[in-house]
């Protein structure tokens, strides 16, 4: 570029930057540029209570113009304010368009109010048992009066505390059930701070106890608190009433009266085919396809039994998650007929059977492949009228290789077939663990695919396997596979592809034709801990060949044991992977992971096979190389060899990530990371020197990596685009020090990929 081009461009932004931003502002006008401060304070030896702080900000947050952090900080390019105040709009055409998309009007003090927001934190301060707690604000302006930002001054003063309690007189058997409800509370006791939430989330767990305890149409509206702060200084006295003229239907419990279920079809209309079950009436309009027994064990209602809201939430969930039905009402009416009774009216609408789906996607690995995969799926929900679900998935990708001396372009494909059949229940014994609050399954896998290199390989796997998916309670899920076999062959291989595999025996040993039997168990434990924290723990312990090689043994079988003629591997492997989110403030995130995997192959096999090794790098790892780009250890491939991801695979994995990610406006999302990881081998590869795990080079075998990202979040869809900036490659570069990259060109990788990475 030119020395007048780049003067051309400097004064540009410098007439830009010049540009006033209050130009257009009334005499009296502010222009409002954010909260300076929030000066929280209590009395000496006490600290404000928890979740203060965030509700006074909360009431302050008035986002300022250019904002970047609301509503302290704002980047340094008001364009929308230099817009608005410095270029005129034309009544039409493009550049009125361009005027709209650009301009931004100004955030005034006057539209704050910041006089109404001392007041909120008044009112906040209260309902916190603050009553002596006072807020006031100042402006803080700079050189240009024009514009001004707000400090907040909040002084707590003494927390008022509970002093005594008065329960309502046990007099009847509704009072008794509310007193021993609010007793087995822990905030409405003396002591306790004076909270208007508290005491409005009591209302309400008394209102939801009393509705599953048979007195449906009460109300947390019914309950009323008389506080007295005159009888001792800042300490308040309690007393539980309930309101004057609550209606005398909501002060009598029911029972749960007839039972009728209503299925309709899809399309309207039909003919009513009734049935008595134990869980009531149920009137299906035919023709319909619905397994005899599937709507009365969703629901939980029994006539006679006391009526309980849970057990309408349950049911509902519990239709729901068949996967069959558009619509699901539930209605409940006094008996007309008998007094104290509800009748229950549930009515569902079947939706379409049958979904199709299709998602497109782009790949890229570190062995200059690119390339589109497309994967098609049709899905019947209720395939035998029990919610079963038939899915089939049509799998497809090609190829191409990148870079200068390719010797074609279209090289590489994969195609595959594969149906589940999913019955929504466990078909196995009883004392295997289970919720029914959460749905269970039952899974049959049947698959098939090729994969085809060019000058390379074309291998042929099918699979076979069945499966249950099952819940404990809502945090844990469990997978059981008992049985997988999968069976893979080499059909076709070059001559390239052959003189690879005489050098190095193991990886030839792991490509053989194989079979793959195998058991497998996977943990997930899943659990919200409050509004702030996240945590995530999985673990997959699975296991190929045992039980075949024992029964060959106990034959009396020695050497190499085959099935049908062909091998079958033996190994162990186990991963886990720990995930938290720690929330910062608002919408902004910091994710950590730590993920660790080892593999060992033994008995009937000398090499984990290729599929079940682990690698590093791409999208989801360490983001500053890309796919199978490093490893095992500190090996390197010969820069001579293309073909050499191959060999950069391992028996063993650790992984460790952090990452912060916060918004930028609207759907889209930034994020700041650090990755870390590499994959070693257990046994030594004389041909890979360096690749096996040893203590003294673990923490100089880690590679090392950091970059920015950007994430659309359109709520059912993350787009995300990642940027690593290698730090520290595990292998010689030729230079010295830990930072060790060639070029901070080559030390890029970009990945494209949908959803987060973990």
């Amino acid at each position: 570029m030119s020395i007048a081009k780049v003067a051309l461009m400097v004064s540009m932004l410098l007439s830009i930057a010049s540009c006033s931003t209050t130009k257009r502002l009334g005499a009296d006008d502010i222009l409002y540029t954010g909260v300076k401060k929030i000066a929280l304070t209590s009395p000496e030896g006490t600290k404000p209570a928890s979740g203060l702080s965030g509700e006074v900000k909360n009431a302050v947050n008035v986002k300022p113009n250019n904002c970047l952090i609301s509503p302290y900080l704002r980047y340094p390019f008001p364009l929308g304010l230099w817009v608005y105040n410095n270029w005129s709009n034309p009544p039409k055409g493009f550049k009125h368009w361009i005027y709209e998309k650009l301009v931004e009007e100004p955030v005034l003090i006057s539209d704050v109010r910041p006089e109404v927001r001392v007041k909120m934190i008044d009112e906040i301060l209260d309902n916190n048992g603050y009553f002596s707690g006072k807020a006031s604000y100042e402006l803080v302006q700079g050189k240009n009066k024009k514009k001004a930002s707000i400090r907040y001054n909040v002084s707590t003063g003494p927390a008022y505390m509970i002093d005594s309690v008065e329960l309502l007189p046990d007099t009847c058997r509704l009072n008794h059930l509310i007193d021993s409800i609010v007793a087995r509370s822990e905030y409405f006791r003396p002591g306790n701070r004076y909270s208007t939430d508290s005491l409005s989330a009591l209302r309400i767990r008394v209102a939801n106890a009393m509705r599953n305890r048979g007195y449906y149409f009460f109300k947390p509206d019914f309950i009323e608190y008389q506080a007295d702060s005159t009888i001792r200084k800042g300490n308040i006295a309690m007393r539980l009433v309930l309101t004057s003229g609550v209606p005398k239907f909501a002060t009598r419990p029911y029972t749960t009266g007839k039972i009728t279920t209503t299925v309709f079809r899809r399309e309207g209309g039909g003919t009513p085919d009734t049935t008595e079950t134990r869980r009531g009436t149920v009137i299906q309009m035919m023709p319909s396809r619905l397994r005899k027994g599937l709507i009365p064990s969703c629901i939980t209602f029994r006539e006679g039994k006391t009526f309980s809201v849970r057990d309408m939430n349950r049911t509902q969930t519990y239709l729901s998650r068949l996967g069959i039905f558009s619509g699901i009402d539930i209605n409940v009416l006094p008996d007309t007929t008998e007094a104290g009774k509800l009748n229950v009216n549930i009515d569902c609408t079947f939706d379409s059977p049958l979904e199709a789906a299709i998602e497109v996607n782009v790949t890229s690995k570190s062995n200059s492949y690119l390339g589109p995969g497309l994967d098609f799926r049709v899905t019947n929900h209720n395939l035998f009228g029990g919610g079963e679900q038939l899915s089939v998935d049509l799998v497809g990708s090609y190829e191409w290789q990148t870079g200068r001396g390719r010797r074609s372009i279209f090289n590489s494909y994969e195609a595959g077939i594969s149906g589940t059949l999913a019955f929504p229940r466990l078909l196995a014994p009883r004392f295997v663990p289970r919720s029914r609050r959460e749905l269970n399954w039952t899974r049959i896998s049947l698959g098939a695919d090729i994969l085809n290199r060019p000058h390379y390989f074309r291998m042929a796997q099918f699979n076979a396997s069945f499966s249950y998916d099952w819940r404990v309670n809502r945090n844990i899920s469990n997978t059981l596979t008992l049985f997988k076999l999968t069976y893979a062959k080499l059909t076709h291989t070059t001559a390239e592809f052959d003189s690879i595999m005489n050098v190095n025996k193991a990886i030839a040993q792991s490509f053989r034709s194989q079979f793959i039997p195998q058991i497998a168990y996977s943990f997930v434990y899943d659990k919200a801990i409050d509004n702030d924290n996240q945590i995530n723990w999985q673990f997959t312990l699975q296991e190929a060949g045992n039980i075949f090689w024992a029964i060959y043994r106990a034959c009396g079988k020695d050497g190499e044991k085959k099935l049908f003629g062909t091998p079958f591997s033996q190994f162990v492997k186990g991963t886990t992977q720990l995930v938290y989110n720690r929330r910062l403030t608002g919408d902004h995130w910091l994710v950590s992971r730590v993920a660790v995997g080892a593999a060992h192959a033994y008995g009937n096999a000398s090499e984990v096979p290729y599929s079940e090794q682990f690698y590093c790098g791409g999208a989801n790892s360490v983001r500053a190389f890309t796919v199978r780009s490093i490893g095992p250890g500190s090996y390197r491939v010969p820069s001579d060899q293309v073909n050499g991801y191959f060999d950069q695979t391992g028996t063993f994995k650790f992984e460790c990530n952090l990452e912060y990610r916060f918004p930028i406006y609207g759907p889209l999302h930034g994020a700041t990371f650090i990755d870390a990881g590499n994959v070693w081998l257990l046994k030594n590869d004389k041909m890979r020197p360096g690749g096996k795990l040893e203590a003294k080079t673990f923490l100089r075998d880690l590679a090392l990596g950091t970059g920015v990202g950007l994430r659309l979040d359109i709520g059912m869809l993350v787009v995300r685009g990642d940027l690593g900036i290698g730090i520290h490659a595990p292998y010689s570069t030729g230079k010295r020090g830990y930072y060790n990259m060639e070029s901070f060109r080559k030390s890029l990788a970009f990945h494209l990929a949908i959803g987060y990475p973990f």
